[in-house]
C-alpha cells in the first residue's frame, strides 16, 4: 500500500485539513497502515504538486490552515491503483526471528516479552471488539459499512490469531522450563 492512496481514500470519504486528516487517519486506516503526521503533511504537498488534491486556506482558522479535497486526477489515480494486482503480504515479525535465535543459542527473557505482547494483542482485540459493538451492531449495513466491517473483521481475526499463537508459544516455553 502506498501512503498517498490511503490519504486519497480518506479525503474522498471526507475533505478536511491536514491536522483533521492525521487525527482521522490515526483512528481508522492507522490501525493497519501507520504514518506520522509529518509524513502525512509531506505527502499532501506532493499530492498537490501532482494535481491529485487541491487545498484552500480556511477562513477563521489558524494562519495557514488548509482544507484538502481530491481532484478528478486524484480519484482516477486511486481507481487505477485500487485495480492493480499485488502480491499477498508476507509475514514479517521480529519475534519469529527471536524464536529462531532462541532455538540456536538460547535467548533469556523471551517469556516475559511474549507475555507483554500477549497483553498488547488482547488489548487491541478488545479495542476492535468495542468498535464492532459501537459501529456495526445495527442492521442492515450500507455497502460502505459492510466493507468497513470486513476490514475490522480482518483486524479481529488477526488479533485472535496472535492471541492464540502467543498462548501456544508460552505453553511450549513453560513446558521446557
Amino acid at each position: 500500500m502506498s501512503l498517498p492512496h490511503a490519504l486519497l481514500t480518506s479525503l474522498i470519504e471526507k475533505p478536511c485539513s491536514g491536522y483533521e486528516l492525521a487525527r482521522r487517519f490515526d483512528k481508522s486506516i492507522g490501525y493497519f497502515w501507520h504514518a506520522t503526521h509529518q509524513q502525512i503533511y509531506r505527502e499532501l504537498a506532493r499530492m498537490e504538486e501532482h494535481g491529485w488534491v487541491s487545498s484552500i486556506e480556511v477562513e477563521g482558522g489558524r494562519a495557514g490552515k488548509k482544507r484538502f479535497e481530491v481532484l478528478p486526477a486524484g480519484r482516477t489515480e486511486l481507481q487505477r491503483w485500487a485495480a492493480e494486482s499485488t502480491a499477498p503480504m508476507r509475514l514479517r515479525d521480529d519475534m519469529l526471528v527471536r524464536l529462531r535465535a532462541d532455538a540456536a543459542v538460547g535467548a533469556p527473557g523471551l517469556i516475559e516479552e511474549m507475555e507483554r505482547r500477549l497483553k498488547l494483542h488482547e488489548q487491541e482485540l478488545e479495542n476492535y471488539k468495542a468498535i464492532e459493538q459501537r459501529d456495526f451492531s445495527h442492521r442492515p449495513l450500507s455497502r460502505e459499512a459492510q466493507i468497513h466491517y470486513l476490514i475490522l473483521q480482518a483486524g479481529i481475526n488477526f488479533e485472535e490469531s496472535r492471541v492464540a499463537w502467543t498462548k501456544q508459544a508460552l505453553t511450549t516455553f513453560r513446558q521446557q522450563q
